[in-house]
């Protein structure tokens, strides 16, 4: 049923987690996989131009070097199960909106990610990026817990 699944991860233990199920699944259904890191563009508020540059570009050197570490971990993984797999690094302000594009340029069938427990005042201000995948997404959403 399902030909191409987007598999999002931020690296934690629980998209980890979320990462092995999805590539399990992808190898019971014949599937391939894309999996997708997203990080959020660098922003500061500041006026000294030369503090500011360098920041940023430590900033993304750091996010560059975590997303090539983990998507080379989850390729491995799916490479390990047989599974034909692809993987992404975006950058973008809304994670959420990231892994729906994503979806969509792949013609991915299905997004199988991690569900985020926020608790507390976070819940209510920040939601999960989960939820506002299966908010906004108009292709099926597979939410590990």
């Amino acid at each position: 049923m399902f030909k191409h699944i987007l598999i999002p991860t931020d690296g934690s233990d629980l998209a980890g987690q979320a990462v092995e199920r999805g590539i399990a699944f992808a190898a019971e259904a014949g599937a391939e996989v894309t999996i997708l890191t997203v990080s959020e563009l660098f922003h500061i508020p500041g006026t000294d131009a030369v503090q500011i540059e360098s920041t940023r570009v430590n900033y993304e050197a750091n996010a560059i070097a975590f997303a090539k570490e983990i998507l080379a971990a989850a390729e491995e993984k799916a490479k390990a199960a047989g599974v034909a797999v692809t993987t992404r690094h975006k950058w973008h302000d809304y994670p959420y909106e990231a892994i729906i594009d994503a979806a969509l340029e792949d013609g991915c069938d299905l997004i199988a990610m991690a569900s985020h427990g926020r608790r507390g005042v976070a819940a209510i201000v920040l939601g999960s990026q989960a939820t506002k995948v299966l908010t906004h997404s108009k292709i099926p959403v597979l939410v590990y817990r």
